[in-house]
């Protein structure tokens, strides 16, 4: 007989020590269920990256995107204030804004012509005299929470989340280095995995580095690579080095250079990593029980001349090969989830604390859902249910996230 979704949760214990726990369960790698439970209590309830500051910094610049199944539009209003709004139109539900990124003077619902002011006011409702009971004033967008980090611009969908600067405690602080890097390029990658595979890789202690990623082991060094979990943050740091001479993959090292690697994590899906004068952000989306997409968007700290433009092409390209080498294992891993012979497993108590405390974490969001549901007497029909279709499957798998595609 099929577990229900909360028997699913209960096998993995967030109780026990690092030394004695089991991972979360393979199952939760491929369960169109955890998916759904995923959209509300985790997405949905979490600080969000949307875009750089750099795409909002005029009057009447807006970008859009997808959080959790919720379209969102985020704009910079006319006295320079920055918002963020449901891309919803409070008429017949139609997006408002079409565009992924841009700069506009109103925001238009091209659907009957709702118009709404920069701050969300609704200027305009054509044809709507003599509709009782009416005021424009009640119909203006529904705001939501937006706030920046550096060049990062996150959005909030929860109606009291907690203020972004501390949920990111104590990273600004060891992070110091992200002033005077300027956005160089952006790459998108899809993956047959779970985003938590991609997840658990990045927070791994450096323990793929050696047999994964040849170019990079040249550089850092394994034996002081060392690991910090936080409440809803991770910090993983290692002393850099020069490679020797016969390393077979030196490629890193003339991109990925100063005293200090800073690979830092954010719960649940947006991760930096920093060296000096370099840096990239990935954010991993989810596109079903079983594909992600990974947007990366690489930074340097100087951009102009022939000599910087050639670097920066470089630096790219070293990531992206990095990023080649992270997709095949963790496609290898997702095949795996699907074995039989696989159930759980176990946590190098010296590397994956981090992988740890981020399915700690996934587990206390999801069973707050479980919780919540309750208390609201949802009807068990609209719960998670075991027995999914291979029809539903696809259906929830088309439902993809979506960031601003104007790079």
């Amino acid at each position: 007989m099929p577990r229900t979704f909360l028997q699913e949760l209960n096998r993995f214990d967030a109780n026990l020590p690092l030394a004695r726990a089991k991972t979360i369960p393979g199952q939760w790698y491929r369960d169109p269920r955890m998916e759904l439970a995923e959209r509300r209590g985790v997405f949905g309830a979490a600080w969000q990256f949307v875009g750089r500051s750099t795409q909002l910094e005029a009057p009447g610049s807006f970008v859009t995107a997808d959080i959790a199944g919720e379209p969102v539009v985020i704009v910079r209003d006319d006295k320079g204030v920055l918002r963020a709004f449901f891309n919803v139109c409070r008429h017949r539900a139609a997006c408002v804004v079409t565009e992924p990124a841009g700069t506009t003077r109103r925001l238009r619902c091209r659907y009957h012509g709702w118009t709404y002011d920069l701050a969300g006011h609704l200027q305009g409702a054509p044809e709507f005299d003599g509709v009782l009971n009416f005021r424009r004033e009640d119909n203006g967008l529904l705001p939501i929470a937006v706030e920046t980090w550096g060049p990062f611009v996150f959005v909030n969908l929860g109606p009291q989340p907690r203020p972004l600067h501390q949920v990111l405690a104590p990273l600004p602080e060891k992070l110091d280095g992200l002033a005077g890097l300027r956005f160089v390029e952006h790459r998108s990658y899809e993956l047959a995995c779970n985003w938590k595979v991609f997840v658990d890789n990045y927070l791994d202690g450096g323990y793929h580095v050696n047999s994964v990623h040849p170019s990079l082991a040249g550089v850092l060094q394994y034996s002081k690579y060392r690991t910090e979990c936080f409440d809803l943050t991770t910090l993983q740091t290692s002393p850099l080095r020069t490679p020797h001479p016969e390393h077979a993959d030196a490629s890193a090292s003339a991109v990925r250079m100063g005293e200090m690697a800073f690979y830092a994590w954010v719960f649940p899906n947006f991760m930096v990593n920093l060296y000096s004068g370099v840096m990239d952000t990935n954010v991993v989306l989810p596109l079903g029980p079983e594909r992600c997409r990974v947007e990366i968007d690489f930074y340097i700290s100087h951009s102009d001349g022939p000599e910087a433009r050639a670097f920066a092409a470089e630096s790219v390209e070293v990531g992206h090969k990095i990023q080649l080498e992270d997709v095949g294992v963790c496609e290898d891993v997702q095949r795996g989830f699907g074995s039989k012979s696989y159930d759980t497993g176990r946590y190098s108590v010296r590397r994956e604390a981090a992988v740890h405390h981020f399915h700690k974490l996934l587990s206390a969001h999801l069973r707050r859902t479980v919780r919540g549901a309750s208390a609201k007497r949802i009807p068990r029909g609209a719960l998670p249910k075991a027995g999914h279709t291979a029809a539903a499957r696809t259906q929830e798998g088309s439902r993809r996230s979506r960031l601003p595609r104007a790079r």
